[in-house]
């Protein structure tokens, strides 16, 4: 990934927090046919090892579990929040027109070595982690216990778990850093009026 110094997020806490809020990562393995990817809801766990892991299961039917060797060298790639800069919302532009659209975004790259987790007690782990993860907004939260005992060991049975041991955690947050303040100002407000309220306030934690 190319990383200009201004827009490197060295700090573990931003890091961590990107992949919380945009669980959906997309796995990128290299297979004899080529490269592959695969997008999965990922948990991070920063207990295991230096870096800690990502978590997650496939489907019994999927062959990427198959596929996957013990150890693979693995890329997991999350998106955080993103959109389009017009150079419009630029002041400086107005003045001089030497302005021209970007995209700004958040990226998160997570190195690691990917392991196959088929046993039904770290499956059945990952599938209450995730649900008591994504549950806890809703006004009476689902918990596994809802479904009959059957039903949820059926549906566990068709599932296989994934665990990817994380070396390295590279972030990229290009939020107009080097941009002059009247301008990132102007890019803020106009992403507020199209609604991109996440954009816009990343930009601004990012100009302080």
């Amino acid at each position: 990934m190319y990383l200009p110094q201004h827009f490197a997020e060295p700090r573990v806490e931003e890091i961590h927090r990107i992949v919380r809020e945009h669980p959906l990562g997309m796995l990128v393995r290299n297979t004899g046919a080529g490269l592959e990817a695969d997008h999965l809801p990922f948990l991070l766990d920063t207990e295991p090892g230096p870096a800690g892991a990502l978590i997650a299961h496939v489907a019994r039917a999927n062959p990427v579990w198959q596929e996957i060797r013990d150890g693979d060298e693995v890329l997991v790639v999350f998106r955080g929040v993103h959109g389009y800069i017009s150079p419009n919302w630029y002041p400086g532009k107005h003045e001089t027109h030497r302005r021209v659209p970007t995209w700004n975004y958040e990226v998160v790259h997570a190195h690691g070595t990917i392991h196959l987790r088929d046993d039904e007690k770290f499956v059945r782990g990952v599938v209450a982690r995730l649900t008591r993860t994504h549950e806890a907004d809703q006004p009476v939260p689902w918990k596994m216990g809802d479904a009959p005992a059957d039903y949820l060991a059926e549906q566990l049975s068709r599932i296989v778990g994934i665990e990817v041991r994380l070396t390295r955690l590279d972030c990229k947050r290009k939020l107009n850093q080097h941009h002059e303040r009247a301008d990132r100002e102007g890019a803020i407000q106009g992403l507020e009026s199209r609604g991109n309220a996440g954009l816009a306030q990343a930009m601004r934690e990012a100009r302080t």
